[in-house]
């Protein structure tokens, strides 16, 4: 990946962790194992939290439903490790029931809410349910929320340069659905767990947002909401916020060069990625907001 710290930065537990399960599967960890295990206590309780509900909690949508909307996702931010991982995920849980490869078998209520989610993801000021008004509103907020977790994985997956290895397709997709998007809790005991509001995604805004890291709030905080924020800072957050898949290795080499350590970047990569992915859900929400007081 991009940053050394995502491949070599994990603590000792971790490590030995990813090193037997490499040997025993004979496959290397994927990318988003390796991301998702660095420094837990910033980004991944929260997000898993929200991630294990979201894609195989009770849901008005089937689990292989779910993961069809993660691989429209996927194609909306041109994420091809993520678009490959949740096609074959969609195949592993559904068993038949959708064919990734073919819109036409998607039953039309999964259209339809594939269309509202395409909208609140690349125009959230143009949020509107009137396509999916006939939907139960609990079956729009499942929806919105398995948005909101691959609007922001998508977008760290782009820039960090997530690539799928030989072997990793078959064995990563049947562990991530064997396990229900759950990691050993001793591989997430990372740093001190803040207080549970009982909210899943305002932990997850809180985490990212607001405590404290090796960056300032401040400038996690205007990263997440496109505020003017000083060079170089500013260009690369905007492109993660809006264009993430056209990040390159040069990129991350130019902000190396100006200045900022690995894990200042890892920070203002996620709070774009937290932030916009937000914008969205919130988008979202509000448009649903409106139809529950019209």
């Amino acid at each position: 990946m991009r940053l050394s710290i995502l491949d070599h930065g994990h603590n000792r537990r971790t490590k030995l962790f990813l090193t037997l399960t490499s040997t025993v599967s004979r496959v290397d960890s994927p990318d988003i194992v390796k991301l998702l295990l660095y420094r837990p206590g910033f980004l991944t309780r929260p997000l898993l939290e929200l991630t294990a509900d979201a894609m195989r909690g009770q849901s008005y949508w089937s689990a292989a439903e779910r993961e069809y909307l993660a691989m429209c996702t996927a194609q909306l931010h041109r994420c091809p490790f993520c678009i490959d991982t949740h096609a074959e995920l969609t195949r592993i849980a559904g068993h038949g029931e959708i064919d990734p490869d073919d819109p036409a078998s998607a039953r039309p209520q999964l259209a339809a809410v594939r269309e509202f989610l395409d909208t609140t993801t690349r125009t959230p000021d143009r949020a509107d349910i009137a396509g999916v008004a006939d939907l139960p509103e609990q079956a729009l907020v499942e929806a919105l929320r398995v948005n909101l977790v691959w609007n922001i994985v998508n977008r760290l997956a782009n820039a960090f340069g997530f690539t799928l290895r030989e072997g990793q397709l078959h064995s990563g997709t049947r562990s991530l659905h064997r396990f229900g998007y759950r990691f050993p809790g001793f591989l997430l005991a990372d740093g001190e767990k803040p207080d549970d509001s009982g909210d899943v995604v305002a932990n997850l805004r809180h985490s990212v947002l607001d405590r404290p890291a090796t960056t300032d709030p401040a400038l996690r905080i205007a990263a997440a909401a496109g505020d003017p924020l000083p060079e170089p800072w500013q260009t690369y957050a905007a492109t993660v916020r809006d264009a993430s898949y056209t990040i390159t290795d040069t990129d991350i080499r130019r902000l190396l060069a100006a200045g900022p350590t690995e894990d200042q970047i890892f920070e203002v990569t996620v709070a774009a990625a937290v932030g916009a992915a937000l914008e969205s859900f919130d988008a979202g929400m509000s448009a649903l907001g409106n139809k529950s007081t019209s």
